[in-house]
């Protein structure tokens, strides 16, 4: 029972990972901007929450650093696309490479540093409950955090007039302009905090998740948040019970080995992307519902003389 807990518990953790990008993505996309890019931003980010943390010795800061840094590439990122109009894709996909790169360069100095010890965190009398309290209440508040963030998501999103804005500047920019809104800084502003939710995922891997730096640590989680976003059809609480059932796919490989399943290795760690797929080819046999959720305007330039 114990090593189930501990599978559900882990699950948690690693689908907090995914559920922060992909809310920051799906903001991005709301707005009608598909951003490439988070795998580049989520490492860069990772470096410089682990960096200010080495530095500082507090987890707040690596956060605040991780948001910036996200922020502040997602923020060069729109200025290309939002007013150079340059293509989305190949924006962002160059953004993800310019991350990589330069997190392994700039990271190299970080590689055998060790942050101070963080305490751990657990709810009072519920962290003690046989198996529930293990599986449920022992994490760190950020873990609790993605749900409230993903909450008030939702509350923005459709109960707001600010959400109802974003939203029609992704599904016509033109009439939004026609209104008076101006849709190239709301689309900024919304791959700024796309960015930034994804500056606190990278953070979050580096200093909570595995408290270390290696190049190439967010092992892809960028693109599964981005699968993750069409397989939950723009929906924030889809977005998250698909972080916790991704989540639990990449846990499993770990789970099965402890458990003597004699699996190769290299399969097991094939799972999470094998499932990606799988997710992506069945939701894709369905176009026309895709059609019908995705933001009309998603991934094209707007021309404000047009």
């Amino acid at each position: 029972m114990d090593a189930y807990a501990l599978l559900f518990a882990s699950t948690l953790s690693a689908g907090t990972v995914l559920a922060l990008a992909a809310l920051g993505l799906l903001i991005n996309e709301k707005a009608g901007v598909i951003n490439l890019g988070a795998e580049g931003m989520m490492l860069c980010a990772a470096l410089a929450g682990f960096a200010a943390v080495v530095h500082t010795g507090s987890t707040l800061v690596g956060f605040l650093a991780g948001m910036g840094a996200g922020a502040l590439l997602a923020a060069i990122f729109g200025v290309l696309v939002i007013w150079l109009n340059t293509n989305q894709s190949a924006t962002g996909l160059a953004l993800s490479l310019f991350g990589g790169g330069f997190s392994a360069f700039a990271g190299l100095n970080y590689v055998q540093a060790k942050m101070p010890e963080t305490p751990k965190f657990a709810i009072p009398y519920l962290a003690d409950l046989p198996v529930v309290g293990p599986a449920l209440f022992r994490h760190h508040p950020l873990v609790y955090g993605a749900i409230v963030i993903a909450a008030l998501l939702v509350y923005f999103l459709y109960r707001t007039r600010a959400g109802l804005v974003l939203r029609s500047v992704g599904e016509s920019p033109e009439s939004a302009h026609a209104l008076g809104y101006n849709v190239r800084m709301i689309r900024l502003g919304a791959v700024m905090a796309g960015g930034a939710l994804c500056g606190l995922a990278g953070a979050y891997v580096s200093t909570v998740y595995t408290p270390l730096w290696v190049e190439g640590m967010v092992a892809g989680r960028g693109w599964i948040a981005l699968a993750l976003t069409t397989f939950a059809t723009w929906r924030p609480c889809r977005i998250l019970l698909g972080a916790y059932l991704f989540g639990g796919v990449t846990m499993l490989q770990f789970h099965l080995q402890a458990t003597g399943v004699h699996i190769a290795s290299q399969l097991l760690s094939m799972l999470p992307y094998i499932a990606t797929i799988v997710v992506l080819v069945l939701i894709s046999r369905n176009p026309a519902w895709i059609r019908a959720n995705m933001p009309a305007s998603l991934g094209k330039p707007f021309y404000p003389g047009s």
